[in-house]
């Protein structure tokens, strides 16, 4: 805490913000020449300087600026609306500046800009400076958390921009600007990062390039729901344990029901062996690919980069030879957002955010629906593939579904993908032509690692969910899953081509949505 000058006033101190006033009769008593910069820090990610014409509240030497830093303490720190408290904290400089001055040149301030200062929730005191790694200041912090109840919800924000217009009108202040924090840029290494058009700042790019200086989902688990997961180099790392959910023991070709091994066994099937007319196939490894494209190892120099690159996945299988029911993929969402499925062990990592890149034909059903409002309830979002079938979403599931955001998928020109569906229920578009992502070699059982280029909109909805996962890294407490829903859509770019039908509220902006999440 800075000592009490002569006249008894306290510095004058605030979160965020520092008045100053003009005392040119002390300044010329003392022989000192006053300090021309005091810095205010606070939680609100970033600062406010006011730079004062005269000042009494801290004084340094001719040829020592000086500067006081006062920092809002981690932690319950906060501001004084709404009942909250607020604690500010001297940088050691402070201290220091203070040792080479005499004490009746020690700050003083004003006390009615004191009463000033209280409109914005300042005061003076001890308390602890709040230290900033770098990005994401949250990390982890959400490890343990296993329903609604303990997902702390976003909360009232004030705004620094807001404030500065105030401070700046005393007479005092010469002006007062935002103290951007700056960030290193990052330009990942993999091998094949340049064919991945998707994650480019261009109009039809997810721009999320921008994104990775701040945020790349550290602390966030996203659920793929799929046809489980092969071993990938570029992908094991952040890949957590999960399960298969497939209760067909021919359908999951493993030769039991369920059980805690996600490991994708293959989809192959042979002519008419999933109906009449249907034609035989190799193994898709679609969830190996899906899982890519939210979260491969990125900076490796190494292949491909992910979306949200520090998230982790929770592969779930509930997809096998001839698709999987509704009635699986059901307690897939359940278990996967942290709730609770009868004969199936909790899951350690609930997800806040579900990618599911699948779907049929018909509108939503009771099942579907209830396990999405029950995953919506305990804080997951949940990100489903608008189809492939270039007709109406209405009339496919569960992108049909309520409290879903539904994805449709787009061109490197940036126009709706001549397959995907459309319809005034999506939510909004990305990627889904010519995707690159990880993959296996093998055309029936698992084989050597690879890397593929897929199209369609299950492509489209991972980029989706790993943006979700960046904005819940960032984000200061976890967002509801319609919070999230509307930053999305209301930073999202407009389609530079043609979309027909409905392509909802842009193509998603990694860079953009990181930037305004609270």
């Amino acid at each position: 805490m800075l000592p009490r000058g002569r006249d008894g006033h306290r510095s004058v101190v605030s979160t965020g913000t520092c008045l100053c006033t003009s005392r040119p009769a002390i300044a010329a008593r003392d022989g000192v020449r006053p300090s021309r910069r005091i810095c205010g820090t606070s939680s609100l990610k970033g600062t406010i300087d006011v730079q004062c014409v005269a000042t009494s509240c801290a004084y340094a030497r001719a040829g020592s600026p000086g500067c006081v830093r006062a920092d809002l303490a981690a932690g319950g720190a906060g501001l004084r609306r709404a009942g909250e408290s607020v604690r500010a904290g001297f940088a050691a400089d402070a201290g220091s500046l203070h040792r080479q001055i005499p004490r009746r040149q020690q700050c003083v301030g004003e006390p009615d800009l004191d009463a000033r200062l209280a409109q914005f929730g300042g005061h003076c005191g001890a308390g602890t400076r709040r230290p900033r790694a770098g990005p994401e200041p949250r990390a982890s912090h959400r490890a343990g958390l296993r329903s609604a109840q303990d997902r702390p919800q976003s909360g009232p924000r004030r705004s620094r921009d807001a404030d500065a217009p105030h401070i700046a009108a005393d007479p005092s202040v010469e002006y007062v600007e935002i103290d951007q924090i700056m960030y290193p840029t990052l330009t990942p290494n993999d091998t094949r990062l340049s064919e991945q058009w998707g994650f480019g700042t261009t109009a039809s790019g997810i721009n999320v390039r921008p994104a990775w200086d701040t945020a790349t989902g550290t602390g966030v688990v996203v659920a793929v729901i799929d046809t489980g997961i092969t071993s990938h180099p570029d992908l094991n790392a952040n890949v957590l344990p999960g399960y298969d959910f497939i209760s067909d023991a021919a359908r999951a070709r493993d030769n039991n029901g369920r059980d805690s091994n996600a490991a994708d066994q293959g989809d192959w099937r042979t002519a008419n062996q999933c109906g009449t007319g249907v034609a035989a196939a190799n193994s898709s490894w679609h969830g190996t690919h899906v899982a890519g494209t939210i979260a491969a190892v990125t900076n490796n120099s190494t292949g491909v980069a992910g979306t949200a690159f520090n998230a982790r996945i929770v592969p779930i299988r509930a997809l096998g030879l001839c698709g999987g029911s509704s009635s699986d993929i059901a307690d897939a969402i359940v278990w996967a957002s942290g709730g609770t499925v009868s004969g199936v062990p909790a899951n350690a990592n609930p997800a806040e955010v579900i990618n599911m890149s699948l779907g049929g034909n018909g509108t939503c059903s009771n099942t579907y629906q209830n396990a999405i409002n029950g995953a919506v309830s305990r804080g997951t979002t949940v990100v489903v593939a608008a189809g492939n079938s270039n007709a109406n979403v209405a009339n496919f599931t569960p992108a049909s579904c309520a409290n879903v955001i539904s994805v449709a998928s787009i061109t490197s020109a940036g126009a709706r993908s001549s397959f995907s569906n459309f319809g005034t229920t999506i939510d909004i578009s990305g990627p889904g032509s010519a995707i690159l992502s990880t993959l296996n070699s093998g055309t029936t059982t698992p084989g050597s690692a690879s890397y593929a280029s897929y199209n369609g909109t299950s492509m489209a909805a991972p980029h989706v969910a790993g943006v979700v996962a960046l904005v819940q890294s960032a984000a200061s407490r976890p967002l509801t899953p319609a919070a999230v829903e509307t930053l999305l859509k209301n930073t999202a770019r407009p389609l530079p081509g043609a979309c027909s039908g409905g392509c909802g509220a842009g193509i998603v902006n990694a860079a953009g949505a990181v930037s305004q999440t609270p």
